[in-house]
């Protein structure tokens, strides 16, 4: 499954850039903001229909 991911500005909140990602990658940029104090926003994508 992949997520999207947006970094939020400290400032007001507003998405800062997106990164669309797998479960194990977010895992990994999940603890790069713990450790960094970086707000994300993560969202799962939906599936395309095929």
């Amino acid at each position: 499954m992949d997520f999207e991911i947006m970094r939020l500005n400290d400032t007001d909140g507003a998405a800062v850039d997106r990164t669309v990602a797998d479960a194990a990658t977010v895992d990994e940029l999940v603890q790069q903001a713990a450790a960094t104090g970086q707000r994300l926003y993560i969202r799962p994508l939906q599936a395309s229909a095929a």
